[in-house]
C-alpha cells in the first residue's frame, strides 16, 4: 500500500512539472501580441492626426530657404486656426494662383496683420509707417522688389501680407496674382517637419 502511494505521488508529481519549453512559447507568444497591439495604436493615432489635425506636404521650390527646403517634407497644422488666428511669423499654408487647371499650396510666412498698412521701402518692410526690425527670417535684409507693396497697402479685416523668407525669388503677396491673403484661404500653419529623419521636428 505504501510503495502504491509513493508511486502515486510521484505520478502526481511529474504531471505538475513545469515544461520550459512551453513557458518560453508563451513568454514569445505575449511578446508578439504586445508588439501588435503598440504598432496597431501607434497607426491609430498617426491615422487621426492626419485625418484630423495634420496634412502631410511637400515642399516645392526655394522660395522658403534656408527655413524649409525644396522637397522637405511637412506636416500641417490644419487644427489650431479653427480656435485662433495667424500671428506675425507664422509659416502658412494657401492654395496659390492657378496653374495648369490647379492651385498649388503656397507656403509664405504672415508679415503683414489685418488692418495694419504694409509698405516695403528702400527694401525694408515696414508697418504701419515703422520698420519691422523683428523680421529676422528673410535671407537677405534688403528686398529689392517691392511689388503692389511700394505704395502703402491698408490690408481688410481678414487679410495677411505674407512673404517667403528667400524674399529675390519667392512668388508672394507683393505680387498682384498673389495678393493678401485671405483669412478662409489658409489651410493650416506648418507644424513638423518629417523629411529628411536629420532635421525631424517642429519648424519655427
Amino acid at each position: 500500500m505504501k510503495m502504491e502511494e509513493s508511486k502515486q505521488h510521484e505520478g502526481s508529481d511529474t504531471r505538475k512539472k513545469h515544461d520550459p519549453a512551453e513557458g518560453k512559447k508563451k513568454s514569445v507568444m505575449r511578446e508578439i501580441i504586445g508588439t501588435i497591439a503598440y504598432v496597431a495604436v501607434i497607426c491609430l493615432v498617426v491615422f487621426l492626426v492626419l485625418r484630423f489635425v495634420g496634412q502631410r506636404t511637400v515642399v516645392n521650390g526655394h522660395s522658403m530657404d534656408p527655413t524649409l527646403a525644396n522637397q522637405e517634407n511637412l506636416i500641417m497644422d490644419k487644427l489650431s486656426y479653427h480656435f485662433t488666428d495667424p500671428k506675425r511669423f507664422d509659416i502658412v499654408i494657401f492654395p496659390g494662383p492657378e496653374e495648369g487647371g490647379e492651385h498649388p499650396y503656397y507656403i509664405k510666412r504672415v508679415i503683414g496683420l489685418p488692418g495694419e498698412t504694409v509698405q516695403i521701402i528702400d527694401g525694408k518692410v515696414y508697418i504701419n509707417g515703422e520698420e519691422l526690425t523683428d523680421d529676422v527670417y528673410g535671407i537677405t535684409d534688403y528686398i529689392e522688389e517691392p511689388g503692389i507693396a511700394a505704395e502703402p497697402l491698408t490690408l481688410g479685416e481678414d487679410e495677411y501680407f505674407c512673404l517667403g523668407d528667400n524674399r529675390p525669388v519667392s512668388y508672394d503677396s507683393r505680387y498682384e496674382a498673389v495678393g493678401p491673403v485671405h483669412r478662409s484661404e489658409i489651410i493650416g500653419k506648418v507644424w513638423i517637419r518629417i523629411w529628411p529623419l536629420s532635421k525631424f521636428g517642429p519648424v519655427d
